[in-house]
């Protein structure tokens, strides 16, 4: 009998829960709802933009100082050997 009683408690317990998702799921999203996703999923796309220019920049910019080191570099030899031809002049 006490078995009988639980699975009937475990029956009208999980009928209430099932009904209550049911319920809860029927309700569906209100317009202001859609329109606030709307603008959320606006606001994404608009900051993912951003990102991406903002890493495409980036990347120029590292190019520009890796051409500047590179030339840096250049003149840094050319210095070095200018300087030790002038070391090597008579004085």
């Amino acid at each position: 009998m006490k078995m009988v009683s639980k699975m009937k408690s475990v029956v009208v317990i999980s009928g209430i829960a099932a009904m209550t998702v049911f319920l809860s799921a029927c309700g569906g999203l209100s317009e202001a709802q859609i329109a606030e996703l709307n603008a959320l999923k606006s606001e994404v796309q608009s900051l993912e933009n951003e990102a991406n220019s903002l890493k495409e920049e980036r990347a120029r910019l590292e190019k520009q100082i890796e051409e500047q080191n590179r030339k840096l570099a250049e003149c840094q030899k050319q210095k070095d050997e200018t300087r030790a031809n002038l070391e090597k002049l008579p004085k």
